[in-house]
């Protein structure tokens, strides 16, 4: 059956339409015109968003797990039911990330992980799909490692990075890299010619170094301000190298806890809104109440919407919708402003233009209701209206 949707406004990813209708059917997205010119089919089933702005679902290209499970399980069950909850908030795509682990661990992961992604491909999957693998680790600082296990931090070897994308099966989409350690920039020209985009991340590098990773090819930062070398007037380091490089994409965790309200702004006119990406670092415990939960291999408590492992931040309980929402409260951004940073932006540094991050005819029909400060109204993917309202 044909669905239409109509709004106050609608976001392609590219601008705004007033009074949008935009028709559905078997997860595709039929046509988007303006209510002046054209008629809505009498025997279409209808959902009316009057005074929210429609726009592409959310792609996070930082996330370890959701609603009670990691990714690095690696089983039909675990992706089902992250997939479910990232779906119920907006996210209709995403790159399952890993977290340091035991080397052999880490490969078994991985190859568990491709095999649901190829399974993702087909039209009946469920919720959120999964793109591709972002691996966050194993080649990471010490000094800036954060929760990552530092007895199971490697040097970049090609060879070892080769085994996982083996593993993988291809399907590292992003890798995050630490700029200064021996052997990093040789890896990130390695995995850039294999399509892999570099993020630089959880590092001490001097800017000197940070510049020759992205003269190799790096692309984006992980997480902006967090696990990196502190700003400096003389030696600006990896932080000031990364607000500075207008082409580098960089990533923030917008929650009020991993990075202070009143810096977002700062971050804001750095990266702007071609350059700038939303992520949420979510873990298992996302959508779940206080607790233990699992990063990878180890323990995380979560109390209060704060995730910690021994004292030290261990990703977040973050959604994208809210991240968006923080977003626009912290900077006093336009909806229209801020809807590039969970969408349009992560489908262009990673390359999924096509299946993420715009709404147009024949493309998928995965979108949300935004209000008019940015909450999320409702989760439509694959055609298939989630259930989800704040």
């Amino acid at each position: 059956m044909r669905t239409v949707f109509t709004a106050a406004w609608l976001w392609d990813g590219a601008g705004l339409m007033r009074d949008p209708v935009m028709e559905v059917s078997d997860g595709r997205v039929l046509s988007i015109r303006s209510k002046s010119e054209s008629e809505i089919p009498a025997d279409a089933k209808r959902l009316d968003f009057p005074s929210a702005t429609l726009a592409p679902a959310f792609l996070d290209v930082h996330i370890h797990g959701g609603a009670g499970h990691d990714v690095m399980e690696a089983t039909p069950e675990a992706l089902a039911k992250v997939s479910g909850f990232l779906a119920s908030r907006g996210t209709g795509k995403f790159l399952a990330t890993t977290v340091t682990a035991p080397l052999d661990a880490t490969l078994q992961s991985l190859s568990g992980l491709a095999k649901l992604i190829e399974a993702a491909k087909e039209d009946n999957w469920q919720g959120a799909r999964p793109l591709g693998i972002h691996l966050e680790g194993p080649f990471l600082s010490h000094a800036k490692r954060g929760v990552h296990p530092p007895e199971d931090l490697l040097a970049p070897e090609i060879s070892t990075f080769d085994r996982m994308f083996e593993a993988a099966e291809g399907h590292i989409r992003l890798m995050t890299l630490a700029p200064e350690l021996p052997g990093a920039v040789e890896l990130a020209a390695h995995a850039t010619a294999k399509g892999v985009r570099i993020s630089v991340g959880h590092s001490n590098a001097t800017a000197a170094e940070t510049k020759a990773a992205i003269a190799a090819g790096a692309s984006s930062a992980t997480h902006t301000f967090n696990a990196m070398r502190a700003l400096d007037h003389r030696e600006p380091g990896i932080l000031g190298t990364v607000l500075t490089t207008d082409s580098l994409y960089a990533e923030l965790i917008c929650d009020g806890i991993h990075v202070d309200p009143s810096l977002v702004p700062l971050w804001w006119r750095a990266k702007g809104g071609k350059r700038g990406i939303l992520v949420t670092d979510a873990m298992s415990a996302a959508g779940m109440p206080d607790g233990e939960y699992m990063l990878g291999g180890f323990p995380v408590h979560v109390a209060d919407g704060r995730a910690t492992a021994n004292g030290v931040l261990a990703g977040s309980v973050l959604t994208l919708d809210r991240a968006l929402k923080n977003f626009i409260t912290f900077t006093g951004a336009s909806v229209e402003d801020a809807l590039p940073l969970p969408t349009r932006n992560p489908a262009a540094m990673t390359g999924f233009e096509d299946f993420a991050g715009t709404l147009r005819a024949d493309g998928p029909a995965d979108f949300v209701a935004l209000g008019a400060d940015g909450a999320l109204t409702a989760s439509v993917i694959g055609g298939q209206l989630q259930g989800a309202t704040v």
